[in-house]
């Protein structure tokens, strides 16, 4: 080859595999730890090229436009870039190419599986989230959002997604209208991607309860969160072939103050469930606004049990998460607190009335 050679003709031979994205999508740094000069890049992305400029400093490597997943792992390229006074110095593996950043938004919602959003090939955006140090700008169709909370982000594949209750927070944080906020926090819930409390809580620590589209969904998350546990609860005790206990009563000792209501009570073995389906107060401080304080419905609960097992009656409480993640390890707690009333002292008589 001559001087007179075509930049492209000198390139050298790429390992472009049409299965992988992450051969498709090249970020300059990754094609300089590849021998492809700056020049070389620029002349392959002239008009008519085989390659693109897809965002500042990311290369598509062919001509066709992006996939969802190449748009997506060239959002993550772009933001993970390593900051300017530090690129001449990082010597890591140029593959890795992410740093911090992960996707959030209605992006991760669609990786963790959300029916009620779009497919991620027809999103019109993606929202990266990167520590509020950094001092991206959003561009095209990334969505730059700097936090001084990264949580820890959960892998879908290889790609770094924001865990569910944070993608759904920066998703409300960005969407007016009541009935797509209700819809998202409903299927949350009903199909199992989080926890009611955890969600209310990301909500809380972003500020979002006090917004009108949001208020009244999360009242209607609640009832949701708080059905799906009693139906798990149930299916528990029928598919471990547990006695069947009366549910949700009201205990009461007899001419006495009424002690609370429980889930689950088996009488003669003086052995209550209570599920744990509470949600932080409305403005609470959280990890994102200030330190937490005590939680006063925590306190009652914690009471409430106190009071039962001075009386002899063994409270066993359980979370939603329980239920969901490690449904036969709850039913073994439940089974042994059921089998240890024999060995107790018998329990202060307490009438059982519908709640």
């Amino acid at each position: 080859m001559t001087q007179n050679t075509p930049l492209s003709a000198r390139l050298p031979r790429l390992p472009l595999h049409p299965d992988d994205v992450t051969q498709r999508v090249l970020s300059a740094a990754q094609l300089r730890a590849r021998g492809v000069s700056a020049a070389q890049t620029s002349a392959q992305c002239l008009p008519g090229g085989p390659w693109q400029h897809l965002l500042p400093g990311v290369y598509l490597l062919h001509p066709g436009p992006p996939t969802g997943q190449e748009r997506l792992h060239g959002a993550l390229l772009y933001a993970g870039r390593p900051p300017v006074s530090s690129r001449r110095t990082v010597t890591g593996a140029p593959d890795a190419g992410y740093g911090e950043a992960m996707v959030t938004g209605v992006a991760a919602l669609a990786l963790h599986g959300f029916a009620s959003v779009a497919e991620l090939g027809a999103l019109h955006r993606i929202d990266v989230l990167v520590p509020r140090t950094r001092r991206l700008r959003s561009t095209r169709f990334v969505e730059v959002l700097r936090t001084a909370s990264m949580p820890g982000p959960v892998r879908v594949g290889e790609v770094p997604v924001a865990p569910v209750e944070r993608a759904l927070a920066d998703t409300v944080a960005a969407t007016a209208d009541a009935a797509d906020v209700r819809r998202l926090l409903t299927e949350a819930v009903r199909d199992g991607h989080c926890e009611p409390a955890a969600l209310v809580r990301e909500l809380s620590e972003a500020k979002l309860l006090g917004r009108p589209a949001v208020v009244d969904a999360v009242d209607a998350l609640l009832a949701e969160g708080r059905v799906v546990a009693e139906s798990r609860l149930y299916a528990m005790v029928r598919e471990h072939g547990l006695p069947e206990p009366v549910w949700n009563v009201e205990l009461r000792l007899p001419g006495g103050p009424d002690l609370g209501g429980v889930d689950a009570y088996w009488p003669d073995h003086a052995v209550a469930v209570e599920l744990d389906s509470r949600a932080p107060r409305h403005g609470a401080p959280g990890r994102r606004g200030g330190r937490a304080q005590e939680d006063p419905q925590w306190s009652a609960y914690a009471a409430k049990r106190e009071h039962l097992e001075r009386l002899g009656i063994t409270v066993v409480h359980l979370t939603p998460r329980k239920l969901r993640e490690a449904l036969d390890q709850q039913a073994t707690v439940v089974r042994t607190a059921l089998m240890a009333a024999a060995d107790r002292e018998p329990a202060a008589y307490v009438m059982v009335l519908p709640r």
